[in-house]
């Protein structure tokens, strides 16, 4: 999985194996949440660490129902879409076991609330259990692989208006072929996304309805959004129907909400990632 400012961390038989350099050095969210101040090799490892101590993850004892993490991630998003009709399901992924399609908003969230950026993973035959227990589908229970594309395939058998979330843009633009093809829709949400590159960028800003900011320079300079949420490592509608599963969210979130008009986005410079890539 790559964490904390894109760092690589392999996991083991529950053990951090290796660990990679991260690509930014403070994360305003993690600072927040974790109180890491500086971001470094030896604090990815340290986190991936806890969430493999306190959520299982990459371990049989992976917790697949966890309360909200973040007022407006990717996960709790989806659920709350999931939970209130704006969409029928989501196409996420699971450490050990890939792609998975559901219609469950807990097991969205439970799944999704301490992923990072998924890169591969082994297929654990608990995970995947417990998975198919609460209504889910993995996409390859053999290999556990990853492609968003194929799994929105499977969606699209079952369901009219599903979310995928997707890494880059030839995945976003697959998906809106699909969407044609298939007369389904398909809200594309953007995640992991620290340094991808500019064109990266525009296209998948061109495709999306939600992206994350995550700690991306061209991401925050291509994003046109019709709604914002938070300023340190924003969440952006881009289209009329990612605004309305946002304000749907926001409905949900039990603290105080500012709503104001003003032009977008909105970057405190001293609140974003350090550096910016």
């Amino acid at each position: 999985m790559e964490l904390l400012g894109r760092t690589k961390v392999v996991v083991k038989d529950g053990q951090v194996v290796e660990t990679g350099e991260p690509l930014i050095r403070w994360c305003p969210l993690f600072d927040k949440v974790r109180g890491i101040k500086e971001i470094t090799p030896e604090a990815a490892a340290a986190n991936m660490e806890f969430r493999v101590k306190e959520h299982g993850m990459f371990t049989p004892e992976r917790k697949l129902e966890m309360d909200v993490f973040v007022g407006f991630g990717a996960s709790e998003v989806m659920m709350t879409a999931t939970r209130r009709g704006l969409i029928e399901a989501a196409v996420t992924v699971c450490d050990g076991a890939g792609t998975v399609i559901t219609a469950n908003p807990s097991l969205i969230q439970g799944m999704g609330g301490w992923i990072s950026g998924l890169v591969s993973t082994d297929p654990i035959p608990e995970v995947l259990a417990g998975i198919e227990a609460r209504g889910g589908i993995v996409l390859d229970p053999v290999t556990a692989k990853i492609d968003q594309v194929a799994g929105a395939e499977i969606a699209a058998e079952r369901y009219g208006r599903f979310a995928v979330t997707v890494a880059d843009a030839d995945a976003a633009e697959r998906l809106r072929a699909l969407e044609k093809e298939r007369s389904v829709r398909i809200l594309i949400v953007g995640v992991h996304l620290t340094g991808i590159a500019e064109e990266e960028a525009e296209r998948l800003v061109a495709e999306a309805d939600i992206v994350t900011s995550c700690a991306s320079k061209f991401v925050r300079e291509k994003v046109r959004p019709l709604v914002q949420v938070g300023t340190a490592v924003p969440l952006f509608g881009l289209t009329a129907w990612g605004k309305e599963v946002l304000v749907e969210r926001a409905k949900e979130v039990d603290r105080p909400i500012l709503i104001n008009t003003m032009p977008l986005p909105v970057l405190p410079e001293n609140k974003q990632p350090r550096p910016l890539v």
